[in-house]
């Protein structure tokens, strides 16, 4: 019977990574959704607590996060496309100085060929790609004309994702407590551990890392911007998302920042400056930030967090994208399990016994020899 059963989840995990795999056109919107009501529920939760009804819980909670989203992109869009418009000027006598500046520094003191380096070659392009990103609008209405169902459909999913959220975070307690109904009695008190070890994983970092990397990006932002450094918003929120990565916010900002410092100021004076924001932003992420938001939990690996992301791209697209960090914690709480699993059982234990029972024999050994 148990031989069975394993044969049941297998097929039943092969059917659903083959549904996954058939049906990722229509799967992001739904994803999100799921995203968002999963990021949604503890404040719903805490309001329902507090006596408010869940429905109105559901409402206020959405509507304050549409109300935030919507205003911090019109504040944030026009200004990433002015600095993205700047960066796009910039970009010619970049490239000059390191054709005509760098590569000519490493040759004489590494004494290398570097004749293949040169960029004149991508000048255009980088900048083409760049205008691309100003004209949003334009490039919408222009698919408009040639693909109507196209657009449509975007529009539909984009649309959905609300609609998905809202109705999930409402039903997400119901949904809860019916997919516990269907647990084998027998092992839902282990399935429930499982569980709520995966949703501390998860939460530890989406619900905690995410939010360190939207306060970095608005530190190293603000910081910047007292500096005078014209593409401080652009940068600062380069660095908060590059931030996923412990470190790798802070080395990407400060190579980046430091470079647009040299070509806007070149003076030492704001360089320093440009470091010392970024280590002001270290000391608060390592003090206040982390031990404030995420604790003590213990979440996903880096590494493992880039090779989900990768892996999960690779496979299935943006779909396997938007799996992998889930996916990612179930493994990791399966692998915990197994580990434990096997540190209780007989395989283990005879090692460890037979370990003792050598050091014992060596004891003894040592008692019954002669001292010279």
């Amino acid at each position: 019977m148990i031989t069975d059963s394993r044969w049941y989840w297998a097929a039943g995990l092969v059917a659903l990574l083959l549904m996954v795999y058939l049906l990722q056109p229509i799967l992001p919107p739904f994803l999100i959704g799921i995203l968002l009501a999963y990021l949604g529920d503890p404040a719903v939760g805490r309001l329902e607590r507090r006596g408010v009804p869940r429905m109105a819980g559901v409402v206020l909670v959405f509507a304050a996060v549409t109300s935030v989203f919507a205003m911090l992109l019109l504040i944030l869009i026009p200004l990433l496309m002015n600095e993205i418009g700047i960066l796009r000027d910039r970009i010619p006598s970049m490239v000059t100085w390191f054709n005509q500046t760098a590569l000519p520094w490493f040759q004489s003191r590494l004494n290398v060929d570097v004749s293949s380096f040169r960029l004149e070659s991508v000048t255009e392009t980088i900048r083409e790609n760049l205008a691309k990103t100003g004209g949003v609008v334009g490039a919408i209405l222009q698919q408009a004309t040639r693909s109507t169902m196209a657009l449509l459909t975007w529009l539909v999913n984009l649309a959905m994702i609300p609609v998905v959220a809202f109705y999930l975070m409402r039903d997400w307690k119901d949904i809860m407590q019916r997919i516990r109904g269907l647990l084998p009695r027998q092992h839902e008190e282990l399935a429930i551990g499982l569980v709520r070890d995966c949703d501390e994983v998860l939460s530890s970092f989406i619900r905690g890392q995410l939010l360190v990397m939207l306060c970095l990006g608005v530190i190293y932002s603000v910081g910047l911007w007292f500096v005078g450094l014209e593409l401080a918003l652009l940068i600062g929120m380069i660095a908060g998302l590059a931030s996923i990565v412990p470190y790798l916010g802070f080395v990407v900002g400060v190579g980046a920042a430091l470079i647009a410092a040299i070509f806007q100021f070149g003076d030492v004076f704001y360089l320093v400056a440009v470091v010392v924001v970024f280590g002001i932003g270290q000391v608060i992420e390592s003090t206040v930030l982390v031990p404030l938001l995420v604790g003590d939990r213990i979440g996903l690996h880096p590494v493992a967090v880039i090779f989900a992301v990768l892996a999960g791209g690779q496979l299935f697209g943006f779909v396997g994208v938007l799996l992998a960090l889930p996916v990612a914690a179930v493994l990791m709480v399966l692998v915990r399990y197994m580990l434990h699993r096997y540190k209780e059982s007989e395989i283990y234990r005879e090692r460890q016994a037979g370990k003792s029972d050598d050091a014992e024999m060596q004891a003894v050994l040592d008692l019954e020899t002669p001292a010279p």
